[in-house]
C-alpha cells in the first residue's frame, strides 16, 4: 500500500507517493518525461521492504501543478524545496531519463543533499548536433503538459555548458544503467559520462530505454546492492 500526497513548493503544489516504514533510509524515486510516480508502481514496493520510498511528479507532470515554466535548474530546485518541506535532510536518488538528468544536476548544484545517485539510461546534455526537433502537440488529452517536452528539447540543444562540466561535482556515489543498443540513447555517450563522474560505475542491462520496465528484477538486482552499501 501507498499513500498519495501533496506539498506545496515555491508557490506550486507537487504530489508525490510514498511506500515503506518512516524510519527507513529514503530514497526518492524521479520518472521519466511524460510519466509520473505511477511509473514506479513495479519497482517502490520492493525498494520499500527495507527503505521509506517517495516517487514524486516533477512539476508539469500527473498530478502535481502545471506552471509552464520547465527549465531544468528550476525542476531540480523543486526537489530542494520537496526535501526541505518534508524535513529529509539527505536521500538517494534514483532517476530514469529526463529523471535521470534531473536527478544529476541536483547532485551537481546540491551534493550535501544527494547520498547515492541511480542514472537510468538519462541522455547527457551535449549540444545536439544537428538539433532535436521541437516536436508538434498531438492531439488528445496528455497526462503532463507538453510544454516539458518543447523545453526540454531546446534545452537538450542548446544546454548550458555548466551542466556537463558539473558532473565532476558529483560526489555521491553512482551507479549508471544504460540499457543496451536498443535504447535510443547513444550507449557511448552514457560511458563518457561514466568517466566525468568522480565514483561512478556503467552497468548494462540489454532492456532498451524502460529498464526498469521491461527488466524490474534485473534492475532491482543492481539498485538494492548500491543502495544497501552506503548504509
Amino acid at each position: 500500500m501507498h499513500t498519495l500526497d501533496t506539498v506545496e513548493v515555491d508557490g506550486i503544489e507537487l504530489a508525490y507517493r510514498v511506500w515503506g516504514e518512516r524510519e527507513a533510509p529514503p530514497v526518492l524515486l524521479l520518472a521519466g518525461l511524460g510519466a509520473d510516480g505511477v511509473d514506479w508502481l513495479g519497482i517502490a514496493p520492493e525498494l520499500a521492504r527495507t527503505r521509506r520510498v517517495y516517487a514524486l511528479d516533477l512539476r508539469g507532470h500527473g498530478a502535481s501543478d502545471w506552471p509552464g515554466d520547465y527549465a531544468l535548474e528550476r525542476v531540480s530546485d523543486d526537489i530542494v524545496g520537496f526535501l526541505a518541506a518534508l524535513g529529509l535532510p539527505r536521500v538517494s536518488v534514483v532517476g530514469h531519463s529526463y529523471g535521470g538528468v534531473v536527478g544529476y544536476l541536483l547532485a551537481q548544484r546540491h551534493p550535501g543533499l544527494v547520498e547515492r545517485l541511480v542514472i537510468e539510461d538519462a541522455p547527457p546534455l551535449w549540444p545536439q548536433d544537428p538539433p532535436l526537433e521541437v516536436p508538434e502537440r498531438p492531439a488528445g488529452r496528455l497526462v503532463f503538459d507538453w510544454a516539458v517536452k518543447t523545453q526540454f528539447t531546446e534545452q537538450r540543444n542548446a544546454p548550458d555548458p555548466r551542466w556537463i562540466e558539473g558532473l565532476s561535482a558529483i560526489t555521491a556515489p553512482t551507479l549508471l544503467i544504460g540499457g543496451g543498443p536498443d535504447s535510443h540513447i547513444p550507449q557511448e555517450l552514457l560511458a563518457d559520462m561514466v568517466k566525468r563522474i568522480p565514483d561512478c560505475r556503467l552497468v548494462t542491462i540489454d532492456a532498451g530505454h524502460l529498464v526498469h520496465e521491461t527488466r524490474p528484477e534485473e534492475f532491482l538486482a543492481e539498485v538494492r546492492p548500491f543502495l544497501e552499501a552506503g548504509e
